[in-house]
């Protein structure tokens, strides 16, 4: 057992009640998102590693510490997806789609960070996404969190989640803003973490982020971004409340929501739990106006949100609910019973036991609700909830299994 193979730190094989839950999550996003008419997409794992380092900024944490970046045989650099909307948006240039907007797109798939693993965050985690890119306008906004909200719904964990929303006002906003942040952080630029120094200098709208105790203490007591947003701005917002207010989200406005990159702007939202122990996003976004710009496309306004399927899935009060499978007995016939059913689109499964006694003890471990019994020159259908059975012939097995 020593030499026994383990997976690497910080992944998991999903299998059993796991991957049912994960299914269960991914099922249900592809399905809401396609009520609100997006479409799934499917990017690479890996990219040039320029696509994540122009987007997440050259000196992020993500960029410099945690991206799973490598030369390939070519010779090129390149990197294991470390979030979904820079590929989306690489693709939308890429496959010249930038002139028939809007584009709603969905997303899901493994995504990679090299950090300490911990529960419900993994080296290898898995995201939902979706992005809505054309549209610069309120609406749009709610649309996206509205979908997000109804998933959650769907899911059966909305109870368990708050959204908070913030803007990040547009550029003559965040520029107001930024000098306020300074002119109130060098004042106190002697209590400030190291880390936080050097957000001052380059990111001051960082610190609003920042873990360290003693800086959540100054960001309680910092400046608001709502006294320093513009006209243009301030209707944005405004907007946006009463959009949400009309689809019936409910939502919290929190004002230290940031995002650290200039090309976000208005919008930006959280969905929060505690239901994990400490309080932690479950599902996140905001407004990316110039993300397509910066990849070298055009100036293609966006909007989206990213979820973690791991997290998601332990939110889950219990497992999604198994569909009953017929459970066919009886070597001789079993696989010509068994593909008329599935020919007829009812989950079936063959007992491989040739004792009767031990392949109904495996139906029972399926949660089999039928089984058929086929002998040579009969069938016999035998209700495994009450032990009721009755003869049938293979036409008619249809007819039984749907009266």
């Amino acid at each position: 057992m020593a030499n026994l193979l383990q997976p690497v730190r910080g992944t998991r094989d999903l299998v059993g009640d796991e991957a049912a839950r994960h299914i269960h999550v991914v099922e249900t996003a592809r399905r809401i998102t396609a009520l609100y008419g997006f479409s799934e997409w499917q990017t690479p794992i890996f990219e040039d590693t320029k696509v994540f380092s122009r987007t997440l900024g050259e000196t992020s944490d993500v960029v410099t510490k945690e991206m799973y970046t490598f030369e390939d045989r070519g010779g090129d650099s390149v990197t294991l997806r470390p979030e979904g909307t820079a590929g989306v948006c690489r693709a939308l240039i890429t496959n010249g789609l930038t002139q028939t907007l809007p584009q709603k797109v969905f997303y899901q798939g493994p995504m990679f960070r090299y950090e300490r693993p911990q529960k419900g965050r993994y080296r290898q985690f898995h995201q939902i996404g979706v992005e809505l890119l054309g549209p610069s306008v309120p609406l749009a906004d709610a649309e996206v969190i509205a979908c997000g909200w109804q998933i959650l719904n769907e899911l059966g964990i909305a109870k368990d989640v708050v959204l908070n929303i913030n803007t990040l006002g547009d550029t003559e906003s965040r520029d107001n803003y930024r000098a306020a942040l300074v002119a109130y952080f060098s004042a106190h630029a002697h209590e400030l973490s190291a880390e936080s120094k050097t957000r001052l200098e380059k990111n001051p709208l960082r610190i609003l982020d920042s873990k360290d105790a003693n800086d959540q203490a100054l960001v309680a007591n910092a400046p608001l971004i709502y006294d320093h947003l513009s006209e243009a701005a301030a209707h944005f917002y405004a907007g946006l409340k009463t959009q949400l207010k009309a689809s019936g989200v409910p939502f919290t406005e929190n004002p230290r929501i940031v995002r650290g990159l200039d090309y976000y702007n208005h919008t930006a939202f959280e969905f929060v739990t505690t239901a994990l122990g400490a309080q932690g996003a479950v599902m996140s976004g905001g407004r990316y106006d110039g993300l397509v710009e910066q990849l070298g496309g055009p100036n293609v306004p966006g909007i989206g949100w990213g979820a973690g399927i791991d997290r998601l899935a332990m939110l889950l009060d219990q497992p999604p609910a198994v569909v009953p499978s017929i459970i066919v007995i009886g070597a001789e016939r079993a696989i010509e019973v068994a593909a008329y059913l599935r020919g007829h689109g009812f989950k079936t499964e063959i007992a491989f036991q040739n004792n009767l006694k031990n392949a109904l003890k495996y139906a029972n471990r399926l949660n089999a609700k039928w089984a058929v019994i086929a002998n040579s020159d009969s069938l016999l259908v035998k209700n495994l909830d009450d032990g009721a059975q009755v003869e049938a012939t293979l036409d008619g097995l249809r007819k039984h299994f749907t009266q």
